[in-house]
């Protein structure tokens, strides 16, 4: 099933690895660590394979993907022969990137995109493509009445007006031009109703939002395990240094506020009550494309007493994200050809805020997970 992937913010840091590490795993140079659906559990036929996935995508940046490819092992985030290895192979996928339409009108811009799309899967001869986007967070929009109805939306579209955040304005062309759409990060994207009416309307799946990678991953499995053992949790406090565009990007209060929003949606509704405390993000240039993560947790047992338990969780995020970003696109192609419409919940356990999640807790959605690719494999999966 040969596959597009086609990554909004395509010369960014996650998306650049990811593509280092597609292309490196094709040509058979390193192990698929990290990559969930490379686990024997998950593993099958349904999954396009490495070697099916074709690459494309959109940036508002300039610098060429091998640039950026050297940049990011100068870096340490990627091994400088895997860079080298793969030049000529990074100068093809350069070649199939498109600059961001920026002027014109809403409509026009989402027509452009669709247009991109459309063009990308008949040059390849690609059976599907799947949109992910992988760009820079951005603030909640505002919120809309023609959020709430396709009929509307498509005629706010024509006017001048930004209704749609450019997330959701991505999600809208993908679905335009019969594309499943990811979101991997806190931004809009497809969570809006009008846009899971057009969905519904093509026939596609999509999924989102906010790629589980860090501190959140940790709490996915703490904080059941509190409620499980029926301790009480008073407070749960977290501090996030993030360096790199993803740091920069944070230091804007508005989407400094949607990752937070995010981040802690998982405590609330594991647990069945909130906490005292929060989770703060500052950016730390320094710390490039690494991030630390140190959190405290106070919490009751019998008879009252006290007691507190801290981690640190210290990672490179693009090499987290990657393999996930690689795991959502063949899942989402494969939930495509299997006829799935609408958000895809058992893809939650990828995603701090799964669109209609049915559970936080990540050993649950491990099981859903699994049972959901056996009946892909099995040609049951609906």
């Amino acid at each position: 099933m040969r596959t597009g992937i086609w990554l909004v913010g395509a010369r960014g840091s996650v998306a650049t690895t990811s593509m280092v590490g597609a292309l490196a795993l094709r040509a058979g140079l390193t192990d698929p660590i990290g990559c969930v659906t490379e686990l024997p559990e998950l593993r099958g036929p349904a999954l396009p394979s490495f070697a099916d996935l074709v690459f494309g995508g959109h940036d508002v940046v300039a610098t060429p993907l091998p640039k950026r490819a050297e940049a990011l092992a100068a870096a340490g985030v990627l091994p400088g022969r895997l860079v080298d290895a793969l030049a000529g192979e990074l100068a093809e996928v350069e070649a199939a990137l498109r600059p961001a339409p920026t002027g014109g009108s809403p409509a026009e811009r989402v027509a452009a995109v669709a247009r991109d799309l459309t063009e990308f899967r008949r040059r390849h001869a690609l059976d599907r493509v799947v949109v992910v986007n992988v760009s820079a967070t951005e603030p909640a929009p505002e919120p809309h009445p023609a959020h709430h109805d396709l009929a509307a939306l498509r005629a706010a579209l024509d006017g001048p007006a930004e209704v749609l955040p450019a997330s959701s304005q991505y999600a809208y062309a993908a679905f335009t031009a019969g594309c499943p759409y990811v979101d991997f990060t806190p931004s809009t994207g497809a969570r809006l109703p009008a846009l899971a009416a057009l969905a519904e309307e093509r026939g596609l799946p999509y999924a989102g939002h906010d790629g589980k990678t860090g501190e959140t991953l940790v709490k996915s499995v703490l904080a059941p395990m509190f409620a499980m053992r029926h301790l009480a949790v008073r407070t749960w406090s977290g501090v996030n240094l993030l360096g790199g565009g993803d740091g920069a990007t944070l230091a804007e209060p508005a989407a400094n506020a949607a990752k937070v929003a995010s981040k802690q949606r998982v405590l609330g509704e594991t647990l069945g009550y909130v906490p005292q405390g929060d989770t703060r993000i500052d950016h730390v240039a320094e710390l490039g494309d690494f991030k630390t993560a140190w959190d405290l947790v106070t919490f009751a047992g019998f008879l009252g007493t006290g007691m507190r338990l801290e981690f640190t969780w210290h990672g490179c995020d693009s090499a987290l994200a990657a393999p996930l970003v690689l795991d959502l696109a063949r899942l989402t192609a494969a939930a495509h050809a299997a006829g799935r419409t609408g958000p895809l919940t058992e893809l939650a356990f990828f995603f701090k805020d799964g669109i209609d999640a049915p559970t936080h807790a990540l050993a649950e959605q491990w099981t859903l997970l699994r049972d959901f690719v056996a009946g892909l494999h099995a040609g049951t999966a609906r």
